[in-house]
């Protein structure tokens, strides 16, 4: 009799109706706060911002036809900028994207002049060179351990030479010969850089590509397990190995799929421009990636979304034809590109703060 008994819980009826005690871990935000927090809603504002500030300073951008060539130009930075952003939400980035691009380009190019090929040999041999960079770069960042800045400022620097060298030694000039008129060509041309007819408009079908890409990315993010394992990877890689990622498949699959990216933009500049300059594409790199990062895409990986970047490549398309259209300086568009990037820096480190705060 001496041993105590645990005392069992008395059974009652249902507790008083009262107000719900919260500890603030579970506190729903106010709808506003929750809304800025998603990644794409910041750069969603800043779009529609400088669309309606060039609408107001530039009236040509009203017209149908400098919208459709506004559109043009952000397709074709958002089309990179998509895999880029999906490579920053895995943890990494891209230095040699810009430069990859136009050896995509040159491959196809002299490959079919070179060799009097159907151009379509060129365009599937490009493909196979750019995924081949790209897991070229994934490989090297997986099994090595070196941040991707370095793998990939040294595969910058690799293509920027083999550009030039390789273009002046098989052509003996900077640029490679006109193929337009060889076989192929013009069913390249209808895939990669034809144009439609909207209400008397002409429309570059890069901006379809542009959507469909932004769709698909969209839904392998947010839909698929492939999606899951981009941002647990971007998150904390050794978290998501412990709990079955595969996390060295994932990294070497998105940089991949920059190179697909890098193949597809090639492909429009040679099918647009019947040739294509060896030293261009130098630069372009930051573009893509402070699209990415306006739209909501952390340095630091693990957070962003596909949306966002479409946000941000029409900014910069809006900005670098709305200065032209407003007849100001063109010189202005690298001053405006340096402040939408440090503002959307500084969001962006106000958004992870808020997300993470409880």
């Amino acid at each position: 009799m001496g041993m105590t008994q645990q005392a069992e819980p008395a059974l009652s009826g249902p507790a008083a109706p009262g107000p719900k005690r919260s500890d603030g871990r579970t506190a729903r935000r106010p709808l506003p706060l929750r809304l800025l927090a998603r990644p794409e809603v910041g750069v969603f504002l800043g779009a529609v911002a400088v669309l309606v500030f060039f609408l107001i300073t530039a009236p040509p951008v009203r017209d149908g036809s400098s919208m459709a060539n506004i559109l043009y130009q952000s397709s074709t930075i958002g089309i990179m900028a998509l895999p880029v952003a999906l490579l920053m939400i895995g943890g990494e980035f891209d230095l040699s994207s810009g430069v990859a691009v136009i050896s995509s380009a040159l491959t196809a190019s002299m490959l079919s002049y070179e060799l009097t090929l159907n151009v379509w040999t060129g365009v599937i041999v490009a493909l196979v060179v750019s995924l081949a960079i790209g897991a070229f770069n994934g490989w090297m960042v997986v099994k090595t351990g070196l941040p991707s800045f370095l793998v990939t400022l040294g595969t910058f620097l690799i293509l920027q030479g083999a550009n030039l060298a390789v273009t002046k030694l098989v052509t003996g000039n900077v640029a490679t010969d006109d193929i337009s008129d060889m076989d192929g060509f013009q069913q390249a041309k209808k895939v990669f850089a034809s144009s439609f007819d909207v209400g008397g408009v002409q429309v570059k079908i890069t901006v379809i590509w542009w959507l469909v890409f932004a769709a698909l990315a969209t839904w392998v993010l947010l839909r698929t397990k492939y999606g899951n394992w981009i941002f647990a990877v971007g998150g904390n890689k050794d978290s998501a190995r412990a709990v079955g990622v595969p996390v060295n498949f994932t990294k070497i699959t998105l940089f991949m799929l920059v190179g697909f990216g890098a193949w597809f933009v090639g492909m429009h500049n040679l099918f647009s421009f019947n040739t294509v300059q060896s030293g261009e594409g130098v630069g372009q790199e930051l573009i893509y990636i402070a699209a990415a990062v306006i739209g909501g895409c952390l340095l630091t990986g693990g957070y962003g979304s596909a949306i966002g970047p479409v946000f941000g490549a029409f900014m910069f398309g809006m900005v670098q034809q709305g200065i032209v259209y407003a007849g100001w300086n063109p010189d202005w568009f690298k001053a405006f590109l340096g402040v939408m990037l440090l503002g959307a820096v500084l969001i962006n480190l106000w958004v992870q703060r808020t997300a993470t705060r409880r």
